[in-house]
């Protein structure tokens, strides 16, 4: 049995907005408009000073140069910045590149706290990791961390506690009887 059903025909003339850019002579992109030009985009644009920088920067092969300005706050450095340097030898376009540069966050977070502990400040961890806007916008989500957090640990434990039971204690030496 063939039931096809018909498809109205919309009535586009009361749609809002329906057709504002079929006009070219009214679509500033096109194809280009000089009236609209930006002078900032034109053929007599001069390059803003290059900015020298004291810090090692890294740059994408796919790119020949610095762009004028950059960040210089955080300049690789430690096991995340070999990581970095490293990912900064392959192409953007390739997921090992992304992949590193995530992993190389990852311990740079673990350095900065060692880097703490080094100077004898405890970090907030928590607080870092925005547990009080955790708390105030996504109760469920925060509960769930919760769960899983406590889940892990506890089977951590378990696991361990097993190992440790299961290794043989150490044999007495023969002189302790006598």
């Amino acid at each position: 049995m063939n039931t096809t059903t018909a498809i109205a025909p919309v009535d586009t003339s009361k749609i809002k907005g329906w057709g504002v850019d079929a006009d070219p002579n009214n679509d500033p992109t096109y194809p280009y408009r000089e009236r609209d030009r930006d002078p900032g985009l034109s053929s007599d644009w001069e390059r803003p000073p290059q900015q020298q920088p004291d810090v090692e920067i890294l740059k994408s092969i796919e790119h020949k140069r610095l762009p004028a300005v950059f960040g210089t706050s955080t300049p690789p450095s430690g096991v995340s910045g070999m990581m970095r340097r490293a990912a900064f030898r392959w192409s953007e376009s390739n997921w090992i590149h992304w992949l590193m540069l995530m992993g190389a966050d990852r311990v740079n977070v673990v350095e900065g706290v060692v880097q703490d502990l080094a100077r004898a400040k405890i970090p907030n961890i928590p607080a870092e990791m925005g547990i009080k806007s955790e708390l105030r916008h996504n109760k469920a989500g925060f509960a769930k961390k919760v769960a899983v957090t406590v889940a892990v640990s506890a089977v951590a434990y378990g696991l361990l506690k097993a190992r440790s039971a299961d290794e043989p204690e150490e044999l007495m030496d023969e002189s302790e009887y006598g």
